[in-house]
């Protein structure tokens, strides 16, 4: 119930955040930015968020298979989009809920799908790194963004692959009790996470993660289309929608929440949109980007009886 308690005072929070933020903002210029929103890019916004899935979809499901866990198509999809449910979590913490799902209905290890897990999400966060020092070819921030948050994540990497700087990680996370219940076996899936960091699967997974990221950020550059920002070109928003998701990943505050409507609020100034309509773009952004596959991620997770695992944290 600790958990669920906090799940309600994360949300709380975001909601006041974002209320403080168009509290900043003219209303009367956000009401015009509102109601003459261009719908008619609904369906394409709507299509590349769902072609969005499937490809995240699709690293995961070739991570599982690669361990030996086949479980059928429409069984793991709906294990993988329970995961988007606790997106707010801080750190990504909210995917091992997947790990208990996979251990309830498939008796499948939490030692194997936990080294799934981190792999993934290692991946995800190599996909960003790389299309973010690309972007730096049309926005120049973003390449230092990039070579920052790449050099921790080279960091991060060694640690995984090694059994003693491995074993070091989880003795220093452990002591955060919602992570200790999720990786206190993880240091015998040290085999599983050298398996699924080693090889064609690497190459492979970090291109499916690359197409997920420019996919994700085209859908924000529509976004802003529609909203009436027409300031950035396609090869100008997707670094500076990269570079603001970055700092959010490096921040592990949930979603990223500040941070990444912060920086996005910042570099879009930078390319000439208004202050008002610069502090509100990213609240539209992230309300189709993130909180859509939240509350698809919740019937899920209802689907999957996930309600039970989170009332017993």
């Amino acid at each position: 119930m600790k958990l669920l308690n906090k799940i309600i005072l994360i949300i709380i929070s975001t909601i006041g955040l974002y209320s403080i933020f168009f509290m900043l903002s003219d209303f009367d210029i956000i009401a015009e930015k509102i109601t003459k929103f261009n719908i008619e890019f609904l369906p394409l916004i709507f299509s590349l968020i769902i072609i969005g899935y499937f490809v995240s979809f699709l690293r995961w499901n070739t991570q599982l298979k690669n361990i030996g866990v086949n479980i059928k198509f429409k069984s793991s999809f709906s294990v993988f989009i329970s995961g988007h449910s606790l997106l707010f979590i801080p750190g990504n913490i909210g995917f091992f809920i997947m790990a208990q799902i996979l251990k309830n209905k498939f008796n499948v290890a939490r030692s194997k799908s936990s080294a799934v897990i981190i792999s993934d999400m290692l991946y995800a966060a190599i996909g960003l790194v790389i299309l973010t020092l690309i972007g730096g070819l049309f926005f120049e921030i973003s390449f230092y963004i990039g070579i920052i948050s790449g050099s921790g994540l080279i960091l991060l990497f060694l640690i995984l692959k090694t059994q003693k700087t491995l074993s070091w990680f989880i003795k220093t996370f452990s002591k955060i009790k919602f992570i200790s219940i999720r990786i206190k076996n993880l240091e015998d899936s040290f085999e599983i996470i050298k398996k699924s960091t080693s090889g064609k699967i690497t190459i492979y997974c970090s291109l499916l993660a690359v197409l997920f990221w420019l996919i994700e950020a085209c859908t924000a550059f529509f976004i802003m289309y529609a909203y009436g920002i027409s300031s950035l070109d396609i090869l100008e928003a997707i670094p500076v929608y990269t570079s603001s998701i970055l700092l959010g990943y490096i921040s592990l505050i949930p979603l990223g929440t500040g941070v990444v409507e912060g920086s996005l609020t910042i570099f879009l100034q930078s390319h000439g949109v208004e202050l008002s309509v610069a502090l509100t773009a990213p609240i539209i952004i992230r309300l189709f980007t993130r909180w859509v596959s939240i509350c698809v991620g919740f019937f899920a997770l209802k689907y999957n009886d996930g309600f039970k695992i989170l009332k017993e944290l």
